[in-house]
């Protein structure tokens, strides 16, 4: 059976980081979160269940890490980075752990990115189907897309600018059909269409 080794320096690094030094040698370079969670000290031994409380944090550490770099790229819905976190290996538990805390510093909320992403949609054009759709590709409660949606200016609103700034013809009645604008919407409008 291997000794128990101890740990005889703990050096702060840039950017987060811990040089951890057990029985005077030089050991490993780790996340400051993960030595706090794995409550490694100064003078504690790094025994197997110190050694098992690090590697859950590091695993947990890996996960926020990763949700991090998807998140810098744009808003992302709970279910796509748990779908991400899941496909690069990571471990229910820490994908959880991660999930909670990015949650809790309000770095991925659901609620926010339905309205903001509706809001971005509709001003782009878009109906309210296609809107509907785009929240439920990312995973996005029915209620929170529900809610999303019924914020927006009403759709016949949005339809009647897109459709005259389209030159209020059929193929401006196309044009919006296609964006996901609703077909009641489509057919009030369709009175008005120019012959083309």
């Amino acid at each position: 059976m291997a000794a128990v080794r101890t740990v005889t320096a703990l050096r702060e690094r840039p950017r987060g980081l811990v040089a951890v030094e057990l029985d005077g040698s030089p050991w490993r370079v780790l996340p400051a979160d993960a030595v706090v969670r794995a409550r490694l000290t100064v003078g504690r031994p790094l025994d197997r269940e110190r050694a098992r409380e690090l590697a859950r944090a590091l695993r947990r550490a890996d996960a926020l890490a990763r949700a991090a770099r998807v998140l810098r790229a744009g808003d992302r819905s709970r279910s796509e980075l748990e779908e991400r976190l899941e496909r690069a290996g990571v471990p229910a538990s820490a994908r959880g752990d991660a999930l909670a805390t990015l949650e809790r510093g309000g770095l991925v909320d659901d609620e926010r990115l339905a309205r903001s992403r509706a809001e971005t949609l509709a001003r782009r054009g878009y109906g309210d189907a296609a809107i509907r759709a785009d929240l439920a590709r990312r995973g996005v409660d029915r209620e929170l897309v529900r809610e999303a949606v019924g914020a927006l200016e009403p759709e016949l609103s949005r339809a009647r600018r897109a459709f005259a700034a389209s030159g209020a013809g059929p193929r401006a009645l196309r044009r919006l059909a296609g964006r996901g604008f609703e077909p009641d919407t489509v057919r009030e409008l369709s009175t008005f269409a120019d012959g083309e």
